[in-house]
């Protein structure tokens, strides 16, 4: 083995795992836009539909905690602090900041914005650990924003206000939290938290923040118990409520802590922009919206930056013997095998 290289096995099956449960979050982040906008076609306020989908999501994963981990209350409460912050930065103030650029953005705009959570990874994780992104990395970065650019449509009837953008900002910091924050699941020693544990537990803390938040008035909260329409059939709007709980929120969050957890959080916040390709997909699927030529090129060129990411990412050094990204310390050692050729005399 070259004394460059580092064995290839064990790192390759993580970051095929990694990637497949951070592509599967993503896809199931992205069906959530449709099931939520029935919803609100019902009567529901931007704000009710995310207490059904964050109480709904809670529910499901207290359940399923209870089921695979019986310890998982005494864990949260151990970790405490970083339950507390993940429920209420990444889980509940996305949502808030995002809804809240969405009352003074177009929503392609307000999406674009949140989703600058990407660069903020890649700033965050080159100041604190000293290593500098290869060429292809940033040029993966920006050939990946530019690819969602034309998925989101910004450029059609765009609608700007600083205050809006303020929001959107927020909100892309607290996107940029969710992959910093669910990378630490991997440390070793008390720090860790099981993926299940942070699921469960944020999800409980983030309804709770929204759902205060909503009874207080400081967010409008109206329900209804309209039908709702899903996919051009009219149904009960326990269905939506259900797939937002269940496979937008509870399957989604455990993946994807899961996925990052395998993949290093800069790379994985990349592989995150493939939710606006799902929620585009779904759309067209669950809500009859039609997909442009332009939306296509926009994906494939989103898929391209990924391609170059990575390849970028597999250039550099790993700095530990994790996958996320963690302070500059001790190296891998390879040896270099004992060259046992005959030599000239």
């Amino acid at each position: 083995m070259a004394a460059d290289q580092l064995p290839a096995g064990p790192a390759a099956d993580h970051f095929r795992l990694g990637l497949f449960l951070a592509l599967t979050s993503a896809f199931a982040f992205g069906c959530s836009g449709p099931f939520a906008r029935s919803l609100m076609d019902a009567g529901w306020t931007p704000t009710a539909a995310v207490v059904a989908r964050l109480a709904g999501g809670a529910l499901v994963m207290a359940v399923f905690a209870t089921l695979v981990r019986p310890g998982w209350i005494r864990e949260a409460a151990t970790h405490r602090g970083a339950v507390l912050a993940y429920g209420v930065i990444p889980i509940a103030g996305a949502q808030l900041f995002y809804y809240n650029a969405v009352a003074h953005l177009s929503v392609g705009v307000a999406l674009l914005l949140e989703y600058t959570a990407p660069i903020l990874v890649v700033a965050w994780v080159w100041a604190t650990t000293r290593r500098r992104p290869t060429h292809l990395t940033l040029a993966g970065v920006a050939l990946a924003f530019m690819g969602m650019m034309l998925v989101l449509n910004v450029f059609a009837g765009a609608h700007v206000s600083l205050v809006g953008v303020g929001w959107g900002l927020a909100a892309a910091v607290c996107a940029a939290c969710y992959f910093v924050m669910s990378a630490n699941v991997n440390k070793d020693g008390d720090e860790a938290v099981h993926p299940v544990t942070l699921a469960a537990g944020g999800l409980v803390i983030g309804a709770l923040t929204v759902t205060l938040l909503g009874a207080t008035g400081v967010m409008p909260l109206t329900f209804t118990a309209n039908d709702a329409v899903v996919a051009g059939w009219t149904t009960s709007w326990l269905v939506p409520v259900l797939a937002l709980g269940v496979l937008a929120t509870a399957v989604a969050y455990t993946l994807g802590i899961l996925g990052i957890a395998l993949l290093r959080p800069r790379f994985a916040s990349l592989v995150g922009l493939s939710e606006v390709m799902f929620a585009v997909l779904a759309a067209w699927v669950l809500v009859g919206e039609s997909v442009t030529v332009t939306q296509a090129i926009g994906g494939a060129i989103v898929l391209c930056g990924l391609a170059l990411a990575r390849v970028g990412d597999r250039s550099e050094q790993v700095a530990d013997a994790t996958w996320p990204d963690g302070p500059v310390g001790k190296m891998p050692t390879v040896r270099r095998p004992l060259d046992r050729r005959p030599r000239d005399v």
